[in-house]
């Protein structure tokens, strides 16, 4: 195999063979292709797309490249939850809690910062002392103890995906669905689940900006998981604005930490509820989602699903005091107003500026080897539909380098459009369902 061959024959629209595709992943999991090339191969990827064969040859190859685990010796429904990605999208950390306490088993394997979106371990390692980095035995441990466990790819699961999920987020091949499809699915599979949730994000601040863009990628991530026999609905949720009032790592675990007290704001608790619904739902805990909601809600009003969150911090090494006091995260040294100009109301939101604002003041990476300031962030003020002032705060922003705060601003003042008229339709928190079970 020339991988030189594999590059001209994608960038040219010809189908790779099942074999080929395995060839590639397995030869650049093992150090034998260079990133240049595998980044000129996905690049290719990304202009060309793929055939659904294909995807599938590289969700397996993918899948194969490492470990799958079985965890039938633990007694209860395994089942996770994956979101595609977005601004201020902190729900994996209140929702594998809130399963976890509700009697299901979650094996989350996450993955980090990707573009302009924040990353679960990111949020996580914001946590003093958390580690993410647990081997498949300790893994298993806390798994067995708690009933849930937030990790990385290891060695063994998906190394593939590892290696190439990181040289994605600095070429610039993110937004393809063939490599979302295949990135996220070589994970779950390999996680043992026997139900997966999908939270497929749209709008301005999504992977998928238009609306067919995301239910092709959504029927393609359901389709996958249907063959190999697991249970998979996929709900298609906007980002058109942040979710919730905040995007920064130890920001975002400060809020997820007040909706598991039964506060925080009205969008995340509701998307968390209805994400937990069906993960009861397809998880065979409840025979309805009406009884999915009331469960979850029930969690956390009795403080059940604070107290998962606090067990599963302690037995990954994290400081459990963080979940009394957030005010132990790290926390930025400076703060900086960015107002509107006008009077009226909230029209827009360029979703993607917010985003790339954050990852500027140093909350994701612009290069592979970056190193995450976990303190800096966005603290949103207004929503589509508020009204607003002329000189009252749209968003604040969480800095500690005078370097990188005018490009943050820039981007920030960029991203909201204020109209004299209140706007006709504000973008609903939850699009569509596909692939529910009847």
């Amino acid at each position: 195999m020339r991988v030189v061959d594999l590059i001209r024959r994608k960038r040219d629209s010809a189908e790779l063979t099942p074999e080929e595709i395995q060839q590639l992943i397995a030869a650049y999991t093992r150090g034998d292709v260079p990133d240049y090339q595998m980044s000129a191969w996905l690049m290719a990827v990304v202009v060309r797309g793929m055939t659904r064969t294909e995807i599938a040859a590289l969700t397996e190859a993918m899948l194969r490249s490492g470990r799958v685990l079985d965890l039938s010796y633990l007694a209860g429904r395994k089942v996770d939850k994956h979101s595609t990605g977005g601004v201020g999208d902190k729900t994996s950390l209140i929702l594998a809690p809130i399963a976890a306490a509700g009697g299901l088993k979650v094996p989350m394997i996450s993955g980090r910062g990707l573009g302009h979106t924040g990353g679960t371990l990111d949020k996580l390692e914001s946590i003093p002392g958390f580690n993410v980095n647990l081997t498949l035995t300790d893994f298993q441990a806390v798994l067995q103890t708690c009933g849930c466990g937030l990790i990385g790819q290891t060695a063994e699961i998906a190394p593939a995906d590892k290696k190439i999920y990181a040289l994605r987020d600095v070429t610039g091949t993110v937004e393809s669905p063939a490599l979302i499809c295949a990135s996220i699915m070589s994970k779950k599979l390999a996680e043992g689940i026997d139900a997966l949730v999908l939270d497929v994000k749209i709008g301005s601040g999504a992977f998928m900006k238009k609306t067919e863009d995301a239910v092709n990628l959504a029927e393609l991530l359901v389709e996958t998981g249907k063959r190999m026999g697991k249970k998979v609905s996929a709900l298609l949720t906007d980002m058109n604005q942040p979710l919730g009032r905040t995007a920064g790592n130890a920001m975002e675990v400060a809020e997820s930490i007040e909706v598991l007290a039964g506060g925080g704001p009205a969008d995340l608790r509701e998307l968390c509820l209805e994400l937990a619904a069906w993960m009861f739902y397809l998880g065979e805990r409840v025979k309805t989602l009406d009884e999915g909601k009331k469960l979850s809600a029930d969690l956390i009003a009795s403080g059940h699903a604070r107290e998962k969150f606090r067990e599963i911090v302690g037995l990954q090494g994290g400081d459990v005091g963080v979940v009394d006091d957030p005010g132990r995260l790290p926390h930025a040294r400076h703060a900086l107003d960015v107002t509107s100009a006008a009077n009226g109301y909230v029209a827009s939101v360029e979703c993607e500026h917010l985003g790339t604002a954050c990852v500027v003041l140093g909350g994701g990476r612009e290069r592979k080897e970056d190193k995450i300031d976990p303190a800096v962030g966005l603290e949103f003020h207004k929503r589509i539909g508020d009204t607003v002032e002329r000189g009252e705060p749209l968003c604040t922003l969480h800095y500690n380098s005078e370097a990188r705060l005018a490009e943050a601003r820039r981007l920030v003042e960029t991203a909201y459009r204020v109209d004299p008229q209140k706007p006709r339709t504000i973008p609903p928190l939850i699009h569509r369902m596909i692939g529910a079970e009847s």
